[in-house]
């Protein structure tokens, strides 16, 4: 899902700061989750003869939200005011509208294989049949093979050179905790040693349920959408490459990498309930509670270290090349436009980005 656009950058700037290293990761991991999750996929499906590391396994997890209601109610409520704060965090599925076209559509997603998240919003599969021209991040996902040669031919955004692996870049007890949360899931450090550690975060930071499906060629959400479009005979458009995707996350500071991949497995089994949470959320079309429902899973407080970098790259000029080259293709009429939930709400979400262009949006689910 991914991986839900950032909300009003003022708003959120302190809270984001508040947050643990591991849990803005996962925040991170979810905005690029279409090139990881491509990744993730192909890794593991090569190495599945020769290495034990996809486990099966049900998905687990706890909602964190239904655990705080309960246990306090008061700050329950804090953070349900603070989510109703974040314009356009209602709705995962938009009607797109300018006189004298057709009506577009706007679908939020996350990048991933739950069947609960591949049935769609109720209102969506009519649109969806509807439309002549379908809109993803990505249309590289509908070929996996070449996909993977692209990414292949830039081993400078994924691995480390000259035979470095990031042993080199680690103090001794970081080395012990990266090696022993690899282990415990399932994964050998020297089988991913070389891989820059955002790459690795992309493996720790899934369920393992969503590792297991991947591999077994499950599509998310995003892929099965552009699967039936070319499947029905629709156009089908991306608005940015694999590659573009891979080096928006390159060039954040690799020392933010390294901290954020240790905090990240420091989480344990709280990421199962960070995932189920955020599932439980996007089904109910509530993504303006994200980043409340993020302060309250830890309370530590860290130092922003770097995440300016990170709004900038990852977030706020990713949402404007989208909406750039969405514009002549929704002045068109008729697409089904479907990109991932966080990419949606707040001040310089894709609703308010494509509402400046001169188009209506309304709710529609």
């Amino acid at each position: 899902m991914t991986a839900f656009a950032r909300p009003d950058r003022n708003l959120h700037r302190n809270l984001l700061a508040r947050i643990t290293d591991g849990t803005l990761w996962l925040i991170a991991l979810l905005h690029v989750a279409l090139a990881a999750c491509l990744v993730v996929a192909l890794f593991f499906v090569a190495e599945a003869d020769a290495q034990d590391t996809v486990q099966d396994g049900e998905c687990g997890g706890s909602n964190v939200l239904t655990a705080l209601a309960k246990s306090d109610p008061a700050k329950f409520a804090a953070l349900e005011a603070e989510a109703a704060a974040v314009p356009n965090g209602k709705g995962i599925f938009w009607k797109i509208e300018k006189d004298g076209i057709a009506p577009s559509w706007l679908l939020g997603t996350m990048h991933v294989t739950d069947p609960r998240v591949l049935a769609l919003p109720s209102e969506a599969p009519g649109a969806f049949e509807a439309a002549s021209t379908v809109i993803v991040e990505s249309d590289e996902i509908i070929d996996e093979k070449k996909s993977a040669a692209a990414i292949l031919m830039r081993p400078d955004l994924t691995m480390f050179p000259d035979n470095k692996t990031i042993a080199d870049f680690l103090k001794p007890a970081d080395r012990e905790q990266l090696e022993a949360g690899l282990k415990a899931r399932g994964i050998p450090l020297t089988l991913v040693a070389r891989m820059k550690p955002w790459m690795i975060a992309s493996f720790v930071a899934l369920p393992a349920c969503e590792i297991s499906r991947k591999a077994a060629g499950a599509s998310f959400l995003d892929k099965k959408i552009a699967e039936d479009a070319v499947g029905q005979g629709k156009t089908l458009k991306g608005l940015e490459t694999l590659i573009e995707q891979l080096s928006a996350m390159d060039s954040l500071p690799t020392e933010l990498h390294l901290r954020a991949l240790i905090e990240t497995l420091a989480l344990g089994k709280t990421i199962d309930d960070v995932f189920a949470t955020m599932t439980d959320l996007y089904l109910a079309g509530d993504t303006g509670m994200i980043m409340p429902m993020m302060k309250a899973v830890d309370t530590t407080s860290s130092e922003d270290f770097g995440y300016a970098d990170f709004e900038q790259r990852i977030i706020v000029e990713r949402n404007r090349t989208m909406a750039t080259r969405a514009e002549p293709i929704l002045k068109d009429g008729g697409a089904f436009m479907a990109v991932g939930a966080l990419h949606l709400p707040g001040k310089e979400g894709l609703v308010e980005l494509l509402r400046a262009q001169g188009f209506t949006l309304t709710r529609a689910n």
